[in-house]
């Protein structure tokens, strides 16, 4: 079953009609941010992970006065 570029192009026009341009860009915003700040997590784990380092982690601060 191969999907051609006509239906491809079908495919396109009916999410558009769906859903608007502007919701789609939004979306699509979305995905690419996300993808970005996985990315960069990925990053920072590899690196903490070649250097041996653990995590730091803040001290919980109890306030009872």
């Amino acid at each position: 079953m191969n999907i051609g570029i006509t239906e491809l192009l079908l495919i396109a026009v009916i999410v558009f009609l769906l859903f608007g341009t502007r919701k789609l860009r939004g979306i699509g915003g979305d995905l690419g941010t996300a993808i970005r700040d996985f990315k960069s997590a990925m990053s920072d784990n590899k690196s903490s992970a070649v250097a041996g380092n653990k995590p730091v982690t803040a001290p919980i601060e109890n306030d009872k006065e």
